[in-house]
Order: C-alpha cells, then structure tokens, then sequence
C-alpha cells in the first residue's frame, strides 16, 4: 500500500542587506552622485550601487581627501548635502581635512566610513580606528552604526543635522557587517523626511519686534551698509540682498566668501572687506557707516583683521542676520541679533519696506562710496595693463575677467586658499549673477581646487567648473587629473606656477630678511605633466599667451583642460593683505596703485 506522505511547504523568508538599505535610503533623499575610493571594507556598499546604477552615480577619487572636496564643492554649488565615502583606517584618516573645512564652512557633506565588522573590535584587526570618536571634534554628529535595523534611522539623523540649523558635516562609521547582515523589512520603515533632502532644512524666522527693530534702524541710518557674509551664498540669498539693497538705496560690500552676492557692476557693489583680498573703499565704508548690517557672516578674524578694523569700533552700531545664535554678538556689542534663515529674514525685510521711500538719505554715501571705487579702479589700470616679466598676478585677473566675459555663459569658480586669493579676491570680476566662486577659507589648507571641479561639475553641468591653484597645491593633487579625464569632465584648471610656496615665503620676507628656509621647490613641467594625462593643456609666460590660451581653454569641449601660467610670485611683492601692507609701514586704505615690496 501506498503512504502518502503530508507535504509541508516552508514559507521562504524574506530579506534585505544592510547595504541595500543603506543605498536605497540614499536614493530615497535624493543623492544623484556619491564620490569614494574603494578598499576592503566597502565592497558590499560597491555590490549595492552596482546594482542601482541607473539611479545614484559612484565616483572614483584617487585619494579620499580628494572625494572629500568632491563632496564640498558639490554641497556648496547646490542645496544638497555631498557624499563621500572611505574604507576603514588609513581611507578614514585621509578623509580628515575636507570633513573638517565643509563643518567649519557650514557646507552639508555627509561622509559613510565603512568599517571593519564589530566582532573585530579591541581584536588587533588590521585598519582598526575608533573613527566615531575620531571625526567627533570636527562635525556636527559623528556616530557608530550598531545593527543593521538602525540604518534608515541614523541616515534620517544624519541628513536632518547635516542640513537643519547651521549646515554642517556629518560623519556615519558602518561596519562592514552591519552592510552583510540580513534584516526583516517588516521590521524597518525606508521613509525620508521631504524637508531634509536639501538645506534649510526647516528654516526659522526670528518673532516680527525684531524685523521692526531692524527695518528701522535700516530706514534712519544716514551712512547704512550691508555686509554679505558666506552664508548668503549658501543659502543663495544673493538676490534677496541684491533687492533689500534696492528697496532701500543700501550699498553691500561682502567678506570673501560672500563674494558674488551681487553683480560686480552693480551701481550699490561696493567690494571686498578684511584683510585677506580687500578694497580699501569696502574697508573704508566699514569703517565710516553709521549703521551696519552683517548677513551670514561669523564677523571672525579674516573680516576684522584680528579684531582690529574698523578703528573705529563697531559697538552698538551693527547688527547680525544669522542661523546659528551660537555666533550672535560673539565680537561686537549688536544693536539687534536675529536669529533665521538668511533668505527668509531678508524676503521679510523686503515686504515690509516702504514702498514710496526717498532714497535721497543715503544718496550722498552712495555717491561718495562709488567715487573712491571709480578711483580704485582707475588707480588699478597701471597694474592691470602692465606687460612686466614675469606676469604680474594682477594682469593674469584681467585676461581671466576678459575671457570669462567673452565666454558669456554661467561658470563655477573653485579657487585654493593660497596663492589665487588676494589677487583674485580684489581683482576678479563677476558680473553674471549664475556664476558663482567658491574658496575653502575656514582652514586654508592646499589641494582642494583641483578635485573640486568634479563635485562642481556634478553640481550643475550647466556650468562650466574652474580650478585655480598654486603649483604647491599642483603637487598634492596632481594624480586626480586621471580622474577628470576618466569622467570628460570639462574643467578649465588654472595652474599659478612659481616653484614656491608664495604665502609662507611671503611671510618669511615680512620680518625683513631674505633668509627663506623650506618655502622653495622645482617649478613643475605644468603642460608636460598634463599632457601625460591626456589632458589639452597650454603653457602663458606673458599676457598675449594667456589671452590666446584662455580663448582656447573656454571653446575647448572634449574634456578637462590646463594652462601652466608662470606667474610672479606673492612673494616677490607684498599682495593686497591689509595686515601685510601696515607691516611695510603702508597706508592700506590708500586707493593709490603702488607696488610694495619687502625690503
């Protein structure tokens, strides 16, 4: 006889990776493009964008600081946090200076440092790093995944601090088993919040007494002016300012890194203030308004020279428009503090201006400011037009002002801290609202330009992305030229070559003396190292060179592109440093072209 034996059918369990997880939630908050290096902890998170390759993008740096300022120019082009990712111990260590700069810049950058499994931990594992207590210091969260059911959780977390409040870095250590380990999707929920997706994430308005308060001071003030700070820029309030500044015929200087608030040729542009870059007619307006008003601005040491400028002080006659209270009143004694999202004070402020206001009160400090500016720029044509070998600095602006504006179309200007800054800051000229500059000031550290046209790039395609650094920021870089080409990213890299490192130099010469010590290198072969790249690249010792190589450099469309300009150095003469210049005994509010040197 024939036993029919029951026949049980066990329901397959259904399951998820961790690293599955962890990319869908990115996808879910809308991240197009994450930059990385690979290694050996990180291959699951590899696998998991392999296979949704048509919905995120990974980038391959060469170095993972380098992906780090992929990530920073990314975060600070758009509204949305950059992301980066390293393997464990040495990758994490790497990733170390840009996590650092985009907190200290209030850029959203989000950094996923894929770890060794937890069972290695206090095991003698091989990269083993306490790496959340490592980047604690440096971001605004820095947290250690311990199950893998946790991760939509902790990525919400981490898109909500990165982009709510003052924007800042956040940094995620995953294990790698927390990346292998199954999880029951019953058990998790993949929901995003909407308003973390990009910064301000919920952003704040200050109670209406202190719009009034400020408002009036704003319409009595005979001599008002405002000051756009970098977080304008980063909240891309340009056109906010620009129209508050209408409304009320205010003049607007900015800090560095508020630079390209406002066209340059606005009639209400004054300059640059601080020490670093300055118009002497910017720092002159500062020092001579009756009433200032500080956008998006730490008011830190580059903007007041050591806390030294305006002579006379800024007491009882400034007030702050700013995000983070934490920096309110932080120098200077404030006539009002208002605490907000820079966009949404200055959109209130431009509803509650008087329609039918007469600007004839600040006409006369308007006029007086665009006099001294007039002045400055026609005292700066000696040093714009001078033919002088080795090329000046301040004639290499000129032949990138002229070809940007030949070009005609919107740019993203990433420049290092060094070398580019003083001459660029107080000579360049944007006049296109769609172009932007971007210059990592918070550290000042070297080697960010270069890889930061691929974040730019990505960013918005739209825009052509422009590097511009020193042939001492070159050398730490160099090998993400493979990267740019890898990509056809259509970078236009402007290499300053002088074989020094011209700050420091500089700094050196300022006590007097010629006795410079480990300041001076080998000129780099700049077009030849490119051009083993396979990158088209052009070499400018004079003006008509550059002029013919900048005409290229902007039609040129089948990838990146490099011109080695051999430039003077910083340290050949004192650049336009307020601090540098009263050092040589010299007036820096003088609008007189004059070349200073050390000794």
């Amino acid at each position: 006889m024939n036993v029919v034996q029951p026949c049980f059918h066990k329901q397959k369990e259904i399951v998820v990776r961790g690293a599955d997880i962890l990319v869908d939630m990115l996808i879910g908050y809308g991240v197009e493009v994450i930059f990385g290096v690979p290694g050996d902890t990180n291959v699951p998170l590899y696998e998991a964008l392999q296979e949704r390759e048509g919905k995120i993008r990974h980038v391959m740096a060469r170095d993972e600081r380098s992906a780090g300022y992929m990530a920073d120019a990314y975060g600070r082009f758009t509204r949305k946090p950059g992301v980066f990712e390293c393997p464990s111990g040495a990758g994490a260590m790497y990733s170390l200076p840009p996590v650092a700069e985009s907190n200290s810049s209030s850029v959203p950058v989000i950094l996923l440092t894929i770890d060794i499994p937890l069972p290695g931990e206090g095991r003698g594992v091989l990269t083993e790093l306490d790496c959340a207590r490592l980047f604690d210091p440096i971001t605004k969260m820095s947290v250690q995944v311990k199950s893998a059911e946790k991760l939509p959780e902790i990525i919400r977390r981490a898109f909500r601090v990165a982009c709510s409040g003052k924007p800042g870095a956040v940094h995620l250590q995953i294990p790698e088993d927390m990346l292998l380990a199954n999880v029951d999707p019953a058990r998790i929920s993949l929901h995003v919040e909407t308003e973390c997706k990009q910064f301000p994430a919920y952003p704040t308005l200050p109670s209406p007494d202190k719009l009034d308060t400020l408002m009036s001071l704003l319409t009595t003030s005979r001599r008002p002016l405002i000051v756009s700070g970098g977080g304008v820029n980063r909240s891309c309030a340009g056109p906010e300012v620009t129209a508050l500044a209408e409304c009320l015929n205010i003049p607007v200087c900015t800090t560095m890194t508020g630079q390209g608030t406002m066209p340059d040729d606005h009639r209400l542009a004054v300059g640059v203030i601080g020490d670093n870059g300055f118009h002497p007619h910017a720092n002159w307006a500062l020092e001579h308004a009756d009433f200032v008003l500080f956008v998006g601005s730490k008011m830190g040491s580059v903007v007041t020279i050591g806390w030294t400028f305006p002579k006379i002080t800024l007491n009882k006659r400034v007030a702050q428009i700013d995000i983070d209270p934490e920096i309110m009143a932080n120098n200077y004694e404030n006539v009002v503090s208002v605490q907000g999202d820079a966009r949404l004070v200055l959109e209130r402020l431009i509803a509650m201006a008087p329609t039918d206001a007469d600007h004839g009160w600040t006409q006369e400090w308007v006029d007086e400011l665009n006099d001294l500016r007039a002045n400055f720029w026609d005292n700066a044509e000696s040093l714009l037009s001078s033919e002088a070998s080795p090329l000046r600095p301040e004639r290499a602006v000129r032949c990138f002002n002229e070809a940007l504006e030949a070009y005609g179309k919107p740019a993203h200007i990433y420049s290092d801290a060094g070398t580019p800054t003083p001459h660029m800051t107080r000579f360049l000229k944007l006049t296109d609202r769609r172009t932007r500059i971007a210059i990592p000031r918070a550290f000042g550290g070297l080697g960010s330009a270069l890889p930061a046209t691929v974040g730019a790039w990505f960013a918005d395609k739209e825009r052509r992305p422009i590097g511009m650094f020193g042939d001492g920021s070159f050398g730490m870089t160099v090998g993400e030229l493979e990267t740019l080409v890898r990509l056809q990213v259509p970078a236009i890299l402007l290499l300053f070559n002088n074989g020094t490192f011209g700050w420091i130099k500089g700094l050196h010469r300022l006590k007097g003396h010629n006795q410079c010590f480990g300041v001076d290198f080998m000129p780099p072969r700049g077009q030849a190292i490119a051009e083993a790249f396979d990158v088209k690249a052009w070499t400018a010792t004079n003006s008509a060179e550059l002029d013919a190589a900048l005409s290229e450099a902007f039609a040129y469309k089948n990838g990146p592109c490099l011109i080695d300009i051999h430039v003077e150095s910083i340290a050949d003469r004192v650049p336009p440093v307020y601090s540098w210049l009263t050092k040589r005994g010299k007036d820096p509010l003088s609008i007189e072209a004059e070349e200073v040197r050390y000794f």
